[in-house]
């Protein structure tokens, strides 16, 4: 099957970690079918945990237990308890991988990511892989709601965190990847073909030629806000933010599009995320509530010290780059609509999103202008 395709070899990927990884990464050749039901999934799970680790090999099977935590558009997110002789309890995550996912997603740019983002302290450790996934310790915390994200001081804490994850060295290109990635989703999103006749009629309503010249306008108003390029996650949404409160640690997860990228882009791309799955957009965050993350985002000691220049400048880049985000995330969703065997409405879902993207164009559009041209004055 499909979603049983090995998307790296394991045992090189291993091999290359021991080079650069603090700690041992444990490889297995097994795959295991994300679409499979719990209970037949299981045996499976248990199989796979035994190959990999070599201490829980001889360990009964009802020593095991698997639990469903998540299941993401591109990912499944398993838990997996065990408990050994000696009463000890060990848990760790399993992160199976969907079909079709890797004709989204760069795989070995995700794996670079995670690799070096872990190993800088965020997120969960990376333990293991094998043929469609990779296991990780897990994170005893709670997934945030976009409501959650827009309370004050999960905002503040968010900005902070976010600051130094953007300061996050990963080796290789520094090149910023958002327009590079937009070119690619377009490509393939305007050839797809629908056997479906309603899903073929509502692909037939986009106008690739009306999206293909808004992108080209927006990246020529974005390249001039000259936004810092960074490392970004891409893709923080309230789901990939984890909080454990005991301990009042904040964890970001799911590094599948994180690249160097503009600062502006992963902040606007932030703040759309919090009108959530059902694109609410009254919920987009007001001025003030910007305000308030950017100068935690930019000054976390001291957050009232920030300047006035300073915040308007990411207030405009975030602003100008969440139209951006729009039209990565509508063209995401007509890929999706091929390739994804989740009974989602993908297309519908380009929609909202671009329908957004022009709603705000003119408003954003005017504000970087001003802001440009007020620049060329100084």
């Amino acid at each position: 099957m499909g979603a049983e395709v090995k998307i790296w070899n394991p045992v090189e990927v291993a091999e290359q970690a021991r080079y650069d990884y603090a700690s041992q990464i444990h490889p297995s050749h097994l795959t295991i079918d994300p679409s499979l039901e719990l209970p037949r999934m299981t045996p499976l799970v248990l199989k796979l945990c035994k190959d990999m680790f070599k201490a829980w090999s001889k360990l009964d099977d009802s020593c095991f237990k698997v639990e469903k935590i998540s299941g993401g558009i591109t990912n499944l997110l398993l838990k997996v308890s065990v408990k050994e002789e000696n009463c000890i309890e060990e848990i760790i995550t399993i992160r199976l991988y969907g079909p079709n996912t890797e004709y989204i997603i760069d795989r070995q740019r995700e794996l670079q990511a995670t690799k070096y983002i872990t190993a800088a302290g965020f997120g969960a450790t990376w333990l293991g892989i094998f043929g469609n996934g990779m296991v990780q310790s897990f994170i005893n915390a709670k997934t945030l709601s976009p409501s959650d994200m827009r309370e004050p001081k999960m905002a503040a804490k968010i900005a902070k965190q976010l600051q130094i994850f953007h300061h996050v060295e990963i080796p290789g290109s520094k090149e910023p990847q958002l327009w590079n990635d937009i070119w690619k989703f377009f490509e393939k999103a305007s050839v797809l073909e629908f056997d479906d006749s309603k899903m073929k009629n509502t692909y037939e309503m986009i106008s690739f030629k009306e999206v293909h010249d808004e992108i080209v306008e927006l990246k020529g108003l974005c390249d001039l806000l000259k936004s810092p390029v960074i490392f970004a996650h891409n893709d923080l949404l309230s789901g990939n933010v984890m909080i454990n409160y005991e301990e009042d640690k904040l964890y970001f997860i799911d590094y599948e599009y994180a690249s160097y990228n503009y600062r502006g882009y992963d902040i606007g791309n932030h703040f759309a995320e919090y009108a959530g799955f059902e694109c609410d957009y009254d919920l987009y965050p007001n001025i003030n509530e910007q305000y308030h993350f950017l100068r935690h985002y930019l000054q976390p000691e001291r957050p009232h010290e920030v300047s006035e220049k300073d915040l308007e400048t990411l207030y405009v880049e975030a602003n100008t780059f969440s139209l951006a985000a729009h039209i990565f995330w509508a063209l995401w969703g007509v890929i999706q609509a091929k390739m994804s065997p989740i009974e989602f409405d993908y297309l519908g879902y380009f929609f909202l999103r671009y329908h957004e993207y022009k709603r705000q164009k003119e408003k954003y559009f005017l504000l970087a202008r001003s802001y440009l041209s007020g620049r060329k004055n100084e």
